[in-house]
């Protein structure tokens, strides 16, 4: 999928109170007999490679598990919608589908709500899985979804322009403007600043550059603090200075991806997607790309996490026998074959073999970068709270506030919405 439908997926629900009737999930009542065969729903967005990717995979855990048919219910492409699909089916009650791909940044909106199953109890074996997923899918001391396939918001750089990747973000305004002396067509930094979810994660990646976090560890908002101020500032500063140009304010990946693999920017924030298609022929930046973590300044590299996540339906007749698709489809055999199909990067450390290299060398890059994978603040007020981002954002680039204005006006909406008194 195009990293965009990874990146926002903040659909808005409202939290509804449940009444599960039936035999509660887990007891052994609800299970299938081993004669019997169990058919389970499972809901996944994906078009394109990415459904033969799905569709190989289970056919592969029909062989494995013959008194298991799984029926693939496909998902809207558009995040909002496939969102508010499985909102009305998860809050009627239904027990389908039984396992649900889920936008990193859902989880903690379902755990909540109650609508999904703690996994806990099937003792899953996360040693082999990226940190930062695996803490995107925890509420509450509880672990309620398994890493898929991951993404991260990087650096992209011209390799033929740019020798080494910036360290921090003064080196990369630099190394920018060294370029743009040499050809002014150029563009220093190419990123998502329209008013959307993709602005929110370009912001955090400088944020914690710069020491900055949205919510501080007891989970109150910081977004006014110094360093987020300075974060704001500098992206603000490269519109102004003409680093980045003014049309930056309405772009989203599509435009980014445009500019980079035209071979019009020296930089770029953008997702692993854009790896491939920049090393394919007739490609302007073919062989002259590099991927990194984005810059520091006195805070720690930083890389937006997104990606997808697998759940189970709380009122699922078969938990057992959705644990197993899980297991199946997250596992490192699975993961590689998914990546080469697809190009979706494996959520396991271990799935990074010789041989997935060998046939799709830009994973090497990648995979460094997985490394600094953060996930935006896991909390079921998270939609409500980027909404606020969005606005001290767009209100800067258009001029309209200071960084520091617009970022008080942010902590103040967002203390109320933390508080229970703001929406």
């Amino acid at each position: 999928m195009v990293p965009s439908k990874r990146v926002g997926r903040a659909g808005l629900g409202v939290f509804s109170a449940l009444l599960l009737t039936g035999t509660l999930a887990g007891c052994g009542s609800s299970q299938a007999t081993a004669s019997k065969t169990v058919n389970l729903v499972f809901a996944t967005q994906g078009l394109g490679t990415e459904a033969q990717a799905t569709q190989k995979a289970v056919n592969e855990f029909e062989k494995l598990h013959p008194n298991i048919h799984v029926q693939i219910e496909t998902l809207s492409a558009s995040s909002n919608d496939a969102y508010q699909t499985l909102v009305t089916d998860l809050t009627s009650g239904s027990s389908t589908p039984d396992v649900i791909t889920s936008d990193v940044i859902w989880p903690p909106t379902f755990a909540a709500a109650k609508w999904i199953l703690p996994l806990n109890q099937f003792h899953p074996n996360l040693s082999h899985f990226f940190p930062g997923m695996v803490k995107a899918g925890e509420y509450q001391g509880k672990l309620y979804a398994i890493p898929w396939f991951i993404n991260v918001e990087g650096l992209y750089y011209r390799t033929d322009l740019v020798k080494t990747p910036p360290k921090t973000f003064s080196q990369l305004v630099s190394d920018a403007k060294a370029a743009m002396q040499k050809n002014p067509k150029l563009i220093g930094l190419a990123f998502e600043g329209n008013k959307y979810e993709g602005a929110v994660t370009v912001f955090q990646d400088v944020s914690g550059g710069f020491g900055g976090e949205f919510l501080n560890a007891k989970g109150q908002p910081v977004l006014n603090s110094p360093q987020n101020i300075r974060a704001l500032t500098w992206l603000d500063n490269a519109i102004k200075t003409g680093l980045s140009p003014q049309a930056v304010t309405s772009w989203e990946e599509g435009n980014v991806q445009q500019a980079f693999l035209s071979g019009d920017a020296v930089f770029a924030t953008n997702w692993p997607y854009l790896y491939p298609l920049a090393e394919q022929k007739g490609s302007a930046v073919k062989n002259e790309v590099g991927f990194a973590p984005p810059p520091v300044q006195g805070g720690k590299p930083t890389a937006s996490l997104g990606g997808d996540v697998l759940v189970i339906n709380k009122n699922t007749k078969y938990p057992k026998q959705a644990w197993e698709l899980v297991k199946f489809l997250t596992s490192a055999k699975t993961m590689t074959q998914r990546a080469l199909i697809s190009g979706d990067p494996p959520a396991r450390t271990d799935a990074y073999t010789s041989s997935l290299i060998s046939q799709a060398p830009w994973f090497k890059q990648e995979e460094a970068v997985y490394a600094d994978a953060t996930p935006r603040p896991v909390t079921p007020l998270y939609p409500q709270i980027s909404a606020k981002i969005q606005e001290a954002l767009s209100a800067v680039y258009s001029g309209q506030e200071t960084p520091k204005q617009a970022l008080d006006q942010a902590q103040k909406a967002v203390e109320a919405i933390v508080s229970g008194h703001g929406s």
